[in-house]
């Protein structure tokens, strides 16, 4: 589904460029449960940022089936954002004036998806559930812990049914019961939905679920597993 060939990201740093990503390649299947890993430093946000196509590579190419996403317009890479990609951030991103349940719904209405308003209350409804925050749909993000606020999140990048969901330390702010709960969640979405996860994470229960584990060092691909988890 996604290919990546030579890729290369650099940063000019006053008289100097400074090489993030150094050559990557690499091949990323329909239904992968990916775990990128890595020391910080060793490119893995920038990675994440140019898969999730809010970066753009200085040079190689970001293939999305036989689309190069590099050469896009910002027009096009948004649609493309909008359409197939789920997100979710280390840092929620969640609107402050917008309660859980508006948080999570508003996905649905940017793209004009999940049906009728009915439809989209019963999908949003049930994810609530899944995520254990039925209780708390009113509530504005504020008014939740941090471990509530990245289900949140978790749930938001889930609505859409998007193909792929990028997720940067998706269990960080999670306690070890509810960070497993939400892991068996997305493994089930990616059994069930055949959804591409890919996961920058320093978490080794994620390790341990991927069947797809790719460990960057100072830019470059380091080692590559792939192994089929039942």
């Amino acid at each position: 589904m996604i290919r990546l060939q030579d890729l290369r990201k650099s940063y000019p740093m006053g008289r100097i460029s400074v090489d993030a990503l150094k050559g990557i390649s690499l091949n990323l299947s329909e239904g992968d449960f990916v775990s990128v890993a890595g020391p910080s430093g060793s490119g893995k946000t920038t990675l994440m940022n140019i898969l999730g196509l809010i970066d753009r590579p200085t040079e190689g190419k970001v293939l999305f089936g036989n689309r190069d996403a590099a050469g896009l317009g910002r027009r096009e890479l948004t649609r493309m954002r909008r359409e197939l990609i789920g997100f979710v951030f280390q840092s929620f991103n969640l609107l402050p004036v917008l309660n859980v349940f508006e948080n999570i719904e508003l996905p649905l209405v940017i793209a004009k998806k999940g049906g009728s308003k009915r439809e989209r209350r019963n999908l949003v409804d049930s994810l609530l559930e899944e995520v254990g925050l039925a209780d708390r749909k009113k509530h504005l993000p504020s008014e939740l812990s941090g471990g509530q606020q990245q289900r949140v999140a978790i749930a938001r990048a889930l609505v859409t049914r998007p193909e792929i969901v990028i997720a940067d330390e998706p269990t960080a702010n999670l306690d070890s019961a509810t960070g497993e709960r939400i892991l068996e969640l997305m493994k089930k979405v990616n059994k069930e939905n055949g959804t591409t996860f890919i996961f920058s994470t320093h978490d080794p229960d994620i390790w341990e679920m991927a069947d797809h584990v790719i460990f960057l060092r100072d830019g470059a691909v380091e080692s590559e597993q792939r192994r089929k988890i039942q």
